[in-house]
C-alpha cells in the first residue's frame, strides 16, 4: 500500500493534496475565469504517482474545458458549462445565459474535504445549492483513487430541468456532469469498458466502468484513468471521445432530461482511478473486482 494523502497547500483560491512527494491534484475553488467560460471550481493539474499530468487546461478548441470538473450544460435553459449553447434547429449560439458556481465553504476531512457551493445564473439568481466531497483513497504503489460525491438541491420556487445538447436535438452529444478533459497527447488513446466494450462505440452506452489509456509527450510513459459509476446513480450514459480530443463524462442527462422539484435533491457519486502505465482489460477487470463500491 502507498502513503496516506495530505492537504499540502491551501489558500484563498487553491487547495492541493499530495501523496508522498507528489502533488496529485490542485483544486482551484475561486478561479479567475472569464465569465463566458462559466466560472466554477476545477481540478488541474491532476497527476499520477509518477508525476505525469493527466488533465488539460483551457484548450484552444474549448476554453471552458478545465481539467476535471462538475458542470452542467443545460439547467432550465441556463448554461453552467461555459461557452456557446446548443439550441434546437439553430446549432451552437452565444446567449446571455452562462452561469457560475461559487465556492461558499470548506470542511477538511482526514483524506480530503467537503465543500458547499451556490450556482448562480448570469442574471444573478441562485438556482442550485450544492454539497460536494473529494476523497483520496486506495493509494497503491502505482495508482490512487479520487472519489467524488455531489448533491444538487433545487433552490428555486419552480422546477429545474437538467439536460444536454442531445436532449436539445444534437445526436450523441449528451455531455453534462462530471467531465474530464485529457492532455492533447492523449488524443487517439485507447478506450476500454466493462463487458467487452471498447473504443468510441461506447458513446452513449451504459456500463459500470470505462477506462482511457493515454500516452505522454517527452517522458516516454503512459497513464490509465479508470472511471467508475456508482450503482445508485440513475440513468448514466458514457460520453467519451478519443478524437479530436480525449474526454470522458458519465453523463446523468444524456438522452433524457432530469427534473427536480423545488427543494428536491439529486445525488451522484463517481470514482476516478489515476494509474501509472498501460492497464489492459485483465488488469482493469481485476482492479474493479478487488475494489468494489
Amino acid at each position: 500500500m502507498g502513503e496516506r494523502p495530505v492537504i499540502s497547500r491551501q489558500d484563498d483560491s487553491v487547495l492541493a493534496m499530495s501523496v508522498g512527494d507528489v502533488e496529485v491534484f490542485e483544486y482551484v475553488h475561486r478561479p479567475s475565469t472569464p465569465a463566458f467560460e462559466g466560472p466554477k471550481p476545477y481540478l488541474h493539474p491532476v497527476r499520477t504517482l509518477a508525476g505525469d499530468v493527466v488533465t488539460a487546461f483551457r484548450p484552444h478548441d474549448h476554453r471552458w474545458h478545465k481539467g476535471l470538473q462538475m458542470t452542467a450544460t443545460d439547467v432550465s435553459g441556463q448554461n453552467f458549462w461555459g461557452g456557446v449553447t446548443y439550441v434546437r434547429d439553430q446549432g451552437y449560439v452565444v446567449l446571455p445565459n452562462v452561469g457560475s458556481m461559487r465556492h461558499d465553504s470548506f470542511e477538511v476531512t482526514p483524506d480530503g474535504f467537503t465543500e458547499q457551493l451556490s450556482w448562480f445564473t448570469e442574471a444573478g439568481e441562485n438556482w442550485v445549492r450544492e454539497a460536494r466531497s473529494f476523497t483520496v483513497r486506495d493509494v497503491l504503489d502505482d495508482s490512487w483513487t479520487l472519489e467524488f460525491a455531489t448533491t444538487l438541491t433545487n433552490a428555486r420556487s419552480s422546477p429545474l430541468v437538467f439536460g444536454s445538447p442531445t436532449t436539445n436535438g444534437r445526436e450523441l452529444a449528451g455531455y453534462t456532469g462530471f467531465f474530464w478533459r485529457g492532455p492533447r497527447s492523449f488524443t487517439g488513446g485507447d478506450v476500454i469498458a466493462a463487458d467487452g466494450g471498447a473504443g468510441e462505440d461506447m458513446m452513449g452506452k451504459t456500463g459500470p466502468w470505462l477506462a482511457f489509456v493515454g500516452h505522454h509527450d517527452e517522458v516516454d510513459r503512459s497513464s490509465t484513468l479508470l472511471f467508475l459509476d456508482h450503482p445508485d446513480n440513475k440513468n448514466t450514459h458514457w460520453f467519451v471521445r478519443s478524437g479530436p480530443f480525449a474526454a470522458v463524462n458519465p453523463s446523468f442527462a444524456f438522452f433524457d432530461t432530469v427534473a427536480l422539484e423545488p427543494g428536491d435533491a439529486l445525488s451522484m457519486r463517481y470514482r476516478v482511478v489515476v494509474g501509472c502505465g498501460t492497464w489492459d482489460r485483465d488488469r482493469l477487470e481485476s482492479y474493479v473486482e478487488e475494489h468494489p463500491w
